[in-house]
């Protein structure tokens, strides 16, 4: 006889409060990817793609909720994983999750819960739900303090024709004078020949 699956679980790290799943899904779907930025170059068939940053991982599935048998409403269920979308008032932030399901976990927030209730009792109590859920992958970004100002991650910049590295800089940085980190960070061989229209990186400030 197989060993039984263990129970999923989704776990508020803010509070502890363990919200284990009524059934375990019979599937989960974990996607990733990139931001790529076109660079637009005439004359050419296809625009080169610049990596820009990655993406955060999603974990999307479906949560199947049954309490027929008990003539329960199904939505005391129901309501605890959706109240993990609700901001905290203190934070503005919803809860950091952590989703685990045997040797699988996934830190994460909820975002988004789409409620689907498919059996009722003849005075209209739902008694069966199935929730689409995707979790978005949570990444702690630490920042550290270099020169007085706060090192953060880069921020992109779309280039216009008035714009130049030593504005730029001033902008972004604090300091016209740090026009060659922005070039540097961008491989470009002629600072004053800007391309209106491609992506620029700005490193952390």
């Amino acid at each position: 006889m197989a060993p039984q699956l263990a129970k999923a679980l989704i776990v508020d790290t803010r509070t502890g409060e363990r919200i284990p799943v009524m059934y375990n899904p019979e599937e989960y779907r974990i996607e990733q990817g990139n931001e790529l930025a076109e660079i637009g170059i005439p004359g050419l068939a296809a625009s080169p793609v610049q990596y820009v940053r990655g993406r955060a991982r999603t974990l999307t599935m479906d949560l199947f909720f049954d309490t027929y048998e008990q003539a329960a409403d199904v939505r005391t269920f129901t309501r605890r994983l959706v109240g993990l979308l609700r901001p905290a008032q203190r934070t503005f932030t919803p809860p950091v999750l952590l989703f685990v399901m045997g040797r699988f976990s996934f830190r994460c927030v909820l975002a988004q819960a789409d409620q689907r209730f498919t059996m009722f009792l003849p005075d209209g109590t739902p008694v069966r739900a199935r929730l689409s859920v995707t979790f978005r992958e949570y990444t702690e970004v630490e920042l550290e303090v270099r020169q007085g100002f706060l090192a953060g991650p880069p921020t992109v910049h779309n280039l216009t024709d008035r714009d130049t590295l030593p504005g730029l800089a001033a902008t972004y940085l604090g300091d016209p004078a740090r026009w060659r980190e922005i070039a540097d960070a961008n491989n470009l061989p002629d600072p004053l020949r800007l391309s209106p229209g491609r992506p620029l990186v700005i490193p952390g400030r």
